[in-house]
């Protein structure tokens, strides 16, 4: 919220140093990120009348102005602006003056004609007046006191307050509404301009029909006949709306801009000539378009809040107006609307579309709903003022069964004391909320209190207690050391904590990042296309409007950025939920996710950096497995996965439990991500490799272990645990460990196969094993192997 200190200053007497009001607007909750002072001109730059113009000879396009700066004489001005009348109030800058944009005027000679100045356009003061930067001269209003300097007449002795606030504080989207907080704070008396109803001088209403009472509960409008649409807007007003960020248009719709801005109430002028019938406010039919007022043309979907006439669609409710019933040079009659919407219907389809006006900001966080009147009324009175016009009555339809109904609090006593761990009185407390517009009757064991309309974020008791100490002032509260018993709960040795499995991939050089639980959709699809995700209702953006069904999608956004801003060896993991189901009976499953890309490990000057590969990250995640005693029986099979390499894609099982997934990012997400190197990728259930397997005591043999080498050629194909497999199941209560140590494949072996090599650990738990023992189960697994996978002793 961007207000002018000026105007801020005919509401309540400001009578403190800037710094202590920004920190007193800032603690109060009211976060001032700025505070700058408004641009001075050049005090040679003035207020000026053309009192006569003629050609200059020889050159038809140019002409030579006498002007009066206030001085005994008039000064002769060279001007080429096509919009340069007698009797027109301009600003000339005078000899040894400096332009905004750093150009210092001097005495000019045309063809022997001194030019004693310049006559100044909007775009050379630097001043965002839209109607009139392409107009040529700026041309003031005919009252401008000739001879006073521009920084006077525009009053720029003025400061600029930056104000952030939370969506809560709708309330103060005004100068009213900052105007009131500062009664609060420091008891000065709100003043403000005079908001009396004005009288009807004829009888000219609109038909309204309400087909959607739940999103427009409250809509009130006025028609006012035989307004001057092409008045100009007087230069005090354009020059405030400039300085709260707004620029000037025209008279009428300058003047809802600027009650929005004082009030809080967006408004919206309507010519009356192209409403048929009557006013309707309803949802879009099917097929429906609408021309918006900054020139888009859009397809309104299903549920769109419209204000629509006996005939089409004129605007689209507390977003944007139509073109087709905007102001023009022609309008002689205007139909104001002012309304209240249900916030969540103009937030919802203000992200739809992808548009933020000001009026769908304000509407979003909350208006007051009482205020719609008083806010035509102010409106009236201006445009009456400024354009003329006979207004007509103010009617309205309100659905009271659709409007939030404030209902009495009770602040305990005894609640705000143990919150606050402090004691104010209870008078203070009393008048404090009374300065809020609050009604309060005390009680007993505290007070009842009744929040003003506009206040449409205090709802509970709590919401009582934060109001009372923001104005009381957190800086007023003693500070007391806290007193509580730290309660010692020991681990359990059967569970993992998530927090060793963190420490264990940093300790591996993995970074810990955390992103949003909710995503792109597009995205979501990409990664994981067999799972539903949960839209949300009321998203904060486009792309963020479904519940992440995988931690995949955060951890290559951020790889994205990362890579985009040229590193190279990224490596990222996540800990967070994930979410199935439906918004009303969701699942959260807690993941652990990770990735990897580039060198396999840090450049250094006596080793070769090679890059990172898919036993990298499975030694990784086998590491992880191991923590949890569950890496013995954890199986990595090979499996398809839409996000994974069709030939790196692993599938990791523990029993009959899918416990996660590994592999290599699949190419086509890979060019989706901009990305020119391989990138691998794992996730896995937290809750699953928390259970930790429990080592069990088991007797160390007496007997001496005999190994064997076996080495044997399989079809290529076949995977390496598969030929484990069988081996441990031939092998029986005799084998005591197996490990593989050598894969190969070339010379003295069909292209078609591989030779593997295993040594196998034999051992007794009875007695010593004999030789016809071990030969024995030798040829058990050699017998088992060539029949399950056909493999082949290897010979040589």
């Amino acid at each position: 919220m961007i207000i002018s200190l000026n105007w801020l200053k005919e509401w309540i007497k400001v009578d403190v140093d800037l710094p202590y009001l920004s920190d007193l607007l800032t603690t109060a909750g009211l976060e001032v990120s700025s505070i700058s002072r408004v641009q001075e001109f050049s005090n040679k730059i003035r207020v000026a009348e053309v009192v006569s113009t003629t050609d200059l000879p020889g050159n038809s396009s140019l002409k030579i102005c006498q002007v009066d700066v206030g001085q005994r004489r008039h000064v002769g001005i060279v001007c080429g602006a096509a919009n340069v009348e007698v009797g027109h109030r301009v600003v000339a800058a005078m000899p040894g003056s400096s332009l905004p944009g750093g150009k210092t005027i001097r005495v000019a000679d045309f063809g022997g004609q001194k030019s004693r100045g310049m006559l100044c356009s909007a775009d050379d003061l630097r001043l965002d007046y839209s109607t009139d930067n392409s107009a040529g001269l700026l041309v003031l209003d005919s009252n401008a006191p000739v001879g006073n300097s521009l920084n006077d007449y525009l009053q720029v002795d003025d400061h600029i307050i930056d104000i952030d606030l939370t969506p809560n504080r709708g309330d103060c989207l005004s100068i009213q509404g900052i105007a009131r907080e500062l009664h609060a704070l420091t008891g000065e008396k709100l003043a403000g301009p005079s908001l009396k109803p004005v009288r009807a001088t004829s009888k000219h209403i609109v038909q309204l029909e309400i087909q959607a009472p739940r999103d427009a509960p409250r809509y009130v409008g006025r028609v006012i006949d035989g307004v001057v649409s092409q008045s100009k807007t007087p230069d005090w007003m354009r020059e405030r709306l400039r300085r709260c960020g707004l620029r000037s248009i025209g008279a009428i719709v300058d003047i809802t801009n600027y009650v929005m801005l004082e009030l809080g109430q967006p408004l919206h002028a309507f010519d009356l000539k192209e409403i048929k019938e009557k006013i309707v406010v309803r949802h879009s039919e099917k097929g429906e378009n609408l021309d918006l007022l900054d020139g888009k043309s859009i397809q309104l979907t299903p549920e769109t809040l419209v204000i629509a006439d006996a005939d089409k669609a004129i605007g689209m409710a507390g977003i944007m107006g139509g073109m087709n019933s905007s102001i023009d040079g022609q309008t002689t009659s205007i139909m104001l609307e002012a309304a209240y919407f249900r916030p969540g219907a103009i937030a919802r389809k203000a992200r739809t579309y992808g548009i933020q006006s000001e009026a769908s900001f304000r509407f979003e966080r909350k208006v007051d709903p009482g205020l719609q009147r008083t806010a035509i009324e102010r409106a009236t009175q201006m445009i009456t003022a400024s354009v003329g016009g006979q207004p007509g009555p103010v009617f309205q339809k309100v659905s009271e069964s659709h409007i939030t109904t404030k209902n009495p609090i009770t602040l305990r006593r005894s609640r705000l004391i143990r919150v606050l761990g402090h004691t104010i009185p209870d008078k203070q407390v009393k008048s404090t909320l009374e300065s809020l517009g609050m009604r309060v009757r005390n009680l007993k064991s505290g007070w009842k209190v009744l929040p003003p309309s506009w206040r449409t974020d205090v709802e509970e008791e709590h919401d009582l207690v934060e109001e009372v100490v923001r104005i009381y002032g957190y800086d007023n509260v003693p500070t007391r050391d806290p007193k509580s018993v730290i309660a010692y709960t020991p681990d359990r040795e059967s569970i993992l904590t998530t927090d060793r499995l963190t420490d264990f991939l940093i300790d591996n050089d993995y970074q810990e990042i955390m992103t949003y639980s909710f995503g792109d959709p597009l995205i979501q699809e990409l990664i994981d296309p067999d799972s539903r995700a949960i839209t949300l209702e009321n998203p904060i953006a486009s792309n963020m409007s479904v519940m992440r069904t995988s931690l995949w999608p955060g951890l290559l956004q951020a790889l994205s950025v990362n890579y985009r801003r040229q590193w190279r060896r990224i490596r990222l993991f996540e800990v967070g939920n994930v979410f199935h189901g439906s918004v009303n009976n969701r699942t959260e499953i807690k993941r652990i996710a990770g990735l990897v890309t580039g060198a396999a490990s840090r450049r250094s000057w006596d080793s070769h950096v090679r890059e990172v590969d898919f036993y990298d990250i499975k030694g990784d995640v086998e590491g992880m497995l191991k923590l949890s005693a569950k890496a013995a029986k954890t199986e990595f099979k090979l499996a398809l996965h839409p996000a994974l390499h069709p030939g790196q894609s692993t599938r990791i099982t523990h029993g009959k439990q899918v416990v996660g997934w590994l592999g290599r990012l699949h190419p086509d997400i890979v060019k989706t991500f901009d990305l020119e190197q391989a990138a691998f990728i794992f996730e896995l259930d937290a809750q699953c490799i928390s259970a930790r397997d429990l080592p069990a005591y088991s007797p160390m043999s007496k007997f001496p272990s005999v190994n064997r080498d076996l080495s044997v050629t399989v079809d290529i194909a076949t995977p390496a645990d598969k030929v484990r497999e069988v081996i441990v199941e031939a092998g029986g209560s005799i084998l005591n460990s197996i490990e593989l140590f050598d894969l190969y494949q070339g010379a003295g072996i069909e292209k078609s196969k591989k030779s593997l090599s295993y040594g196998l650990t034999l051992k007794g738990t009875s007695r010593n094993l004999t030789e016809q023992d071990v030969e024995k189960v030798m040829e058990e697994i050699l017998d088992s192997l060539k029949k399950k996978l056909g493999c082949e002793l290897r010979d040589k």
